[in-house]
């Protein structure tokens, strides 16, 4: 997903976001599982606290425990609130330091209309957000394939069988391409869903909040990706991993280094608009080893007509290691005798 907006209304009014608070909890979570800080294989154990919470939810007792992952799986299936609780408590010791965090990650993603008191989105003052915001949380989320993993499940068998998860995001079903994020409801927010679809390599994230009939927030997101697919189009020059060019290396092990495309190249555009793009490769005019695998060492810039449309890092494909003085004055040697080589013979 760029960012780019295809379309949008009152993008940024704060609103009460619903259980669509869990997409940020499912964020948090996915990077804490990332970074090592948690295994999907841990065992959460439900606290007092996480067993007296109303709304959604999938009845825990103090004291019983599930996976990690199936905590995960109830939150992003049957958006149970006191598993949100358990999840928050098991990772970072409390309710209020995990909410703390989810406050610090929408500051640093830009999400300036949003702030929230709790991680599974019962209202509370305080609580909101915007459709714009929750976009971007969208296009984050997407970095972590956990998240759409989860929120793509359609059913889930919990206590063996006994308690049956029925995903509440009917596009799962309804809507070809479908494949995450998360309902919400309450009085207060009323209807809202955060969703994305991929068709045809296009992939679009719809986000609406506030709408008061019932299935309305479908009905509202499935208009808005007809009206997507309908105009737009994705056009790819080239895939994600894709040798994009190479840059020679100032006292390394090897020469050059090849550069790839740290995602894919491609952009979102308006059908019938897309053959006057153009892509423009900026290096890095001088590279000195040591050099990491996945160092950004250029950029690949995507134009229709002067207009800038996407940049993507060109990363290097491998660790290039500092050679050693042996192995510098060598090469010096060698090239100097190539040189000489090709003046006289």
């Amino acid at each position: 997903a760029t960012g780019k907006i295809l379309f949008e209304k009152n993008p940024k009014k704060e609103l009460p976001p619903a259980s669509v608070t869990k997409l940020m909890t499912l964020l948090i979570a996915a990077e804490a599982i990332e970074s090592g800080k948690c295994n999907l294989s841990d065992i959460v154990t439900a606290s007092e606290k996480a067993s007296s919470l109303g709304g959604s939810q999938i009845y825990l007792e103090p004291g019983e425990q599930f996976t990690l992952k199936e905590m995960l799986i109830s939150i992003a299936v049957g958006s149970a609130n006191d598993s949100c609780v358990a999840v928050a408590e098991h990772i970072y010791g409390s309710h209020e330091e995990f909410v703390d965090v989810m406050n610090q990650k929408a500051k640093a993603l830009g999400m300036k209309n949003t702030n929230f008191v709790n991680s599974y989105g019962l209202p509370a003052e305080g609580h909101y957000t915007s459709v714009y915001d929750v976009a971007i949380l969208g296009r984050e989320a997407l970095k972590h394939p956990i998240i759409t993993e989860l929120t793509s499940i359609k059913e889930y068998d919990l206590r063996n069988g006994e308690f049956k998860l029925w995903n509440t995001n009917k596009l799962l079903w309804w809507y070809e391409g479908t494949d995450g994020f998360k309902t919400g409801w309450t009085q207060e927010a009323k209807y809202c869903l955060a969703s994305t679809v991929e068709r045809n390599g296009l992939r679009l994230i719809c986000v609406v909040m506030g709408v008061p009939e019932v299935r309305g927030h479908f009905q509202e997101s499935m208009k808005i990706y007809n009206y997507g697919f309908a105009k737009y189009t994705y056009k790819e020059f080239a895939p994600a991993g894709s040798k994009q060019g190479e840059v020679t290396i100032q006292k390394g092990t090897k020469p050059v280094v090849d550069l790839i495309a740290d995602n894919r190249v491609g952009i979102c555009i308006e059908k019938g608009k897309d053959k006057d793009c153009w892509v423009e490769t900026k290096l890095d005019p001088i590279v000195v080893a040591p050099i990491s695998k996945g160092q950004k060492l250029g950029e690949l810039i995507i134009y229709c007509g002067q207009e800038e449309q996407l940049r993507i890092n060109l990363i290097a494909k491998e660790d290039i290691p500092k050679a050693s003085v042996y192995k510098i004055i060598s090469n010096t040697l060698s090239n100097t005798y190539s040189l000489k080589s090709s003046l006289f013979f």
